[in-house]
């Protein structure tokens, strides 16, 4: 979609158009809405990142707990959002031997019990090594520092999808 299209689009077109760019939480596109006109793309993900940003922590929490396991059970189940399941191949996840997968998911279940989300990096921007070092580092982080980074990661994320999803 054009971003002529999106600024002149009414809020269901618009929801319809952009709801997946922060992932399973349509609330952003919503409520990004009222926002227009958007100078160029960077200005709409700048617009949606606020609309994160000013969101209450119950919300944000949500946002950050709406991304899979990287590897985990959506991913060997097949039932990954389109957007998901490409950005994780896009880093080879999904052509990790047993032995990896394995240690995905002792990572992951140790991440999720320390923080109660699961991990989030911009996986387009990665490959599986650090993608693991990630995992082993951050899982030493503060709880707030781990927040403001997985919205960082997520805010990244939503760029790249914006990026392919809306053209000038």
């Amino acid at each position: 979609m054009t971003l002529d299209a999106l600024n002149a689009a009414d809020l269901a077109t618009f929801v319809n158009a952009l709801g997946f760019i922060f992932e399973e939480s349509p609330w952003v596109a919503q409520r990004a809405w009222a926002r227009r006109p958007f100078d160029d793309i960077g200005a709409l993900h700048a617009a949606m990142c606020a609309v994160v940003t000013a969101a209450p922590l119950d919300e944000r929490l949500a946002l950050i707990r709406a991304h899979p396991d990287l590897v985990g059970r959506a991913a060997r189940a097949g039932t990954l959002t389109p957007s998901s399941a490409a950005e994780q191949a896009s880093a080879g996840l999904d052509r990790l031997d047993p032995e990896e997968a394995a240690m995905f998911d002792q990572l992951n279940a140790a991440y999720t019990a320390r923080f109660d989300f699961p991990f989030v990096i911009c996986v387009r921007e990665n490959k599986k090594e650090a993608i693991l070092a990630g995992l082993r580092e951050r899982v030493h982080n503060q709880r707030d520092t781990e927040i403001a980074t997985s919205l960082a990661e997520i805010a990244k994320i939503a760029g790249l999808r914006l990026a392919g999803a809306v053209s000038a």
